[in-house]
């Protein structure tokens, strides 16, 4: 299938490595020019010497928590590009407590989950709009509460104003889409909560109906759809990429 994305112009955060390096990699195999932007410019450069030239990436060493990146972005892009067709919102990691959680941590959860990809879109929408075209996808997590985990409630915050957005911008050719990842293979699960091949093994054969964790390329395929033209009448939806480990039925 010819997914429609030559030439389209994708703006991935958190894209140095992980979920956002194979989603920035997958687009760029379909076709796409990148902007990758993370907080470590050295790891952004060894990304950007693996992709095609036709690539022609943008890279831009950010923290996405400051309140004035989504502007830097947004007018380095529109420098480069033109247009930014495709937002992905990949930053953001999970913040489980073994209490109730310090008043910084939910704080801080709040800003790297829900208010720094909220202000990255509303940045770029305007662009989207002039031309008639837009995919959003916000990477997020589970909105399951099985222990405190300050993400949980920023997950949920992003999937409300994310169905939202997608009510309001339809008309103008603009998806926006969210995306929970389960356990895949990533730089978070590796280091802290699955560190040996044992541990993965006996949590998948637990918890994970189809009996594996998955790598970060099963998420990426969907990503890769949902931003192509192809997906034009999937919006407002959540998508759980995580081999049918949460319990709930929506």
């Amino acid at each position: 299938m010819d997914l429609q994305l030559t030439g389209k112009v994708a703006l991935v955060t958190g894209a140095s490595a992980g979920l956002g390096r194979s989603i920035a990699r997958l687009l760029a195999e379909e076709g796409c020019k990148l902007a990758l932007l993370a907080r470590r410019m050295n790891r952004l450069e060894d990304f950007a010497a693996t992709l095609p030239a036709s690539a022609e990436p943008l890279l831009l060493p950010e923290d996405v928590t400051d309140p004035t990146a989504a502007e830097r972005t947004r007018d380095a892009v529109l420098a480069r590009f033109g247009r930014c067709d495709i937002l992905v919102n990949n930053a953001g990691g999970s913040r489980p407590q073994p209490d109730l959680g310090p008043e910084e941590v939910w704080q801080e959860s709040m800003e790297l989950n829900f208010h720094a990809g909220r202000r990255m879109a509303h940045a770029i929408i305007p662009a989207m709009q002039a031309n008639k075209f837009g995919r959003i996808v916000n990477i997020t997590g589970s909105d399951e509460p099985h222990i405190i985990n300050a993400a949980n409630a920023p997950n949920g915050a992003v999937h409300i104003w994310a169905k939202a957005l997608s009510r309001q911008l339809g008309r103008d050719g603009i998806t926006v889409n969210s995306v929970p990842p389960g356990r895949l293979r990533s730089e978070q699960i590796d280091a802290r909560i699955l560190p040996s091949e044992a541990a993965r093994q006996e949590w998948a054969a637990k918890e994970v109906p189809v009996g594996f964790i998955g790598e970060p390329d099963d998420l990426g395929v969907l990503v890769t759809f949902l931003c192509s033209p192809r997906a034009r009448y999937i919006t407002g939806q959540v998508v759980h990429v995580d081999g049918g480990t949460h319990r709930f039925s929506h």
